[in-house]
């Protein structure tokens, strides 16, 4: 399957065939999406109109390999989740105006020369970079690294721990490498041929300027020891970066020469749907908990990731709690498990409406999928635990200490200096968990809850063609 995507003709084919795509399209709205929602563990596909969604094909999983530290995805497996995503919308995909996409990041991988994975695609659950990461830091210096890049080099969240890995454990792999870069440079060089990326997936390589959105830095470069020739070219997300391929069309049911927009990262299209203004805070609340603060004046945190937006002069300040409902579920899988899920999300709640003391004094450190913006990584942990805890108190133990966590961020966000407005925008928040995590925030909000935040994100975006 692999082959079926690289373009026959090369480098002047691709050329000719984007020219074409945008001629063919110029005349056009291009108000109808193929929309390309790719997470941590799915892909979904979406037919918009605008914000919109006129159709979606089933979800479609892949599976993420866990091995230690070593968390990653098989990329032709990615390839084939893709394809099966497109084909459950049932030829409806032929008949867009361009392709927009959302993915997953950090999700590093290294490309030969025709396009083919030389590794497997890491993820951002990725920790066996952690040593290598403690080498860069001291190499650059943790304030000279935040200068530039806006963040620490947080293992497998920031790429280039992951690149610096390879090419120590596995030089003669990289030896062969023409292309690396994220799951949108990944897919636009399998599906059109091009070699791209957009900021807020530079920003998460660690190799860009990201507090000036000023292109690649030769001194990170230097210092991880990577070619800048690897590295693809830098465009807005909503730059028509290249067409689809004959190859591609036909083995995913597309029409060749449908220009493909570069894309983004996943949050920053919630972050559309949210509105993008400065100030504007976006909520994830499920698995995971992503806290993103919109600014047009980046200062970053050595606790916060500060990244581009991906399309104009803005970023976002994020803070993510890394296991939230997935912590919860941990406790019904191995002490309620005689519970169905119903029954357990009611006892949850139960324990919920009697609050702290429910938990008898034992103390829950929320890290069991580790800390995004620690290098060396935390692990959870309970204090407090005597012959008379039960598994109420636990499981009350975990809620609080999300929670307490969850409101912690606040002080780190004001740190930037950059006003909150005072409406959240909530996605993700499923079985009224939003409702709890935000019991204790600092302040008074407002809480608007979206749904599709990444779809809709998407349809936001207005395709322009390539400078």
């Amino acid at each position: 399957m692999a082959s079926a995507f690289i373009p026959k003709a090369g480098q002047a084919h691709f050329k000719v065939a984007v020219l074409a795509g945008v001629r063919r399209h110029q005349d056009s709205l291009m108000s109808t999406f193929l929309a390309l929602d790719i997470g941590s563990s799915s892909v979904i596909a979406g037919i918009l109109q605008g914000k919109k969604t006129i159709a979606e094909a089933p979800r479609v999983f892949f599976k993420t390999r866990h091995n230690g530290g070593h968390v990653d995805v098989d990329a032709d497996e990615m390839i084939g989740a893709v394809q099966r995503a497109i084909a459950g919308l049932e030829g409806k995909a032929k008949g867009v105006d361009a392709i927009a996409l959302a993915v997953m990041s950090p999700a590093w991988v290294a490309m030969d020369a025709k396009g083919r994975a030389l590794t497997p695609i890491v993820t951002h659950q990725d920790r066996r970079s952690v040593e290598i990461a403690t080498e860069i830091e001291k190499r650059v210096g943790k304030a000279r690294h935040l200068k530039i890049v806006g963040s620490r080099p947080f293992p497998g969240g920031i790429s280039s721990t992951t690149w610096a890995w390879y090419l120590k454990h596995e030089p003669r792999r990289l030896a062969r490498a023409d292309l690396v870069g994220h799951l949108n440079t990944f897919l636009h060089r399998r599906l059109t041929g091009a070699r791209v990326t957009d900021p807020s997936n530079a920003a998460f390589t660690g190799l860009y300027k990201t507090l000036t959105l000023g292109g690649w830095s030769e001194e990170m470069c230097e210092a991880i020891g990577v070619k800048q020739s690897l590295l693809p070219e830098v465009l807005d997300a909503n730059v028509i970066a290249g067409s689809i391929t004959p190859e591609a069309a036909e083995t995913l049911g597309l029409v060749a020469g449908t220009p493909m927009m570069t894309g983004l990262m996943d949050g920053s299209a919630g972050m559309l749907t949210a509105g993008a203004n400065h100030g504007q805070l976006f909520n994830v609340c499920g698995s995971t908990d992503v806290l993103a603060l919109c600014t047009e004046n980046p200062r970053p945190h050595e606790k916060l990731l500060t990244r581009a937006l991906g399309i104009g002069r803005k970023w976002l300040a994020v803070s993510t709690m890394a296991a939230v409902a997935s912590a919860i579920y941990w406790a019904r899988d191995q002490i309620f498990r005689e519970m169905s899920i119903p029954q357990f999300q009611a006892e949850f709640f139960r324990l919920a409406r009697i609050g702290a003391k429910a938990s008898g004094g034992v103390v829950f450190q929320p890290y069991m999928a580790g800390e995004r913006t620690s290098i060396e990584q935390r692990r959870g942990a309970f204090t407090g635990l005597t012959l008379a805890t039960t598994r109420e108190n636990i499981l009350s133990a975990i809620m609080e200490g999300l929670i307490s966590a969850s409101a912690e961020r606040f002080p780190l966000l004001e740190g930037t200096g950059t006003p909150m407005l005072p409406t959240v925008v909530v996605s993700g928040g499923a079985d009224r968990l939003d409702t709890l995590m935000h019991r204790d925030w600092p302040g008074k909000w407002k809480f608007r809850a979206v749904t599709d935040a990444t779809m809709r994100g998407l349809g936001t975006l207005t395709p322009v063609p390539r400078g």
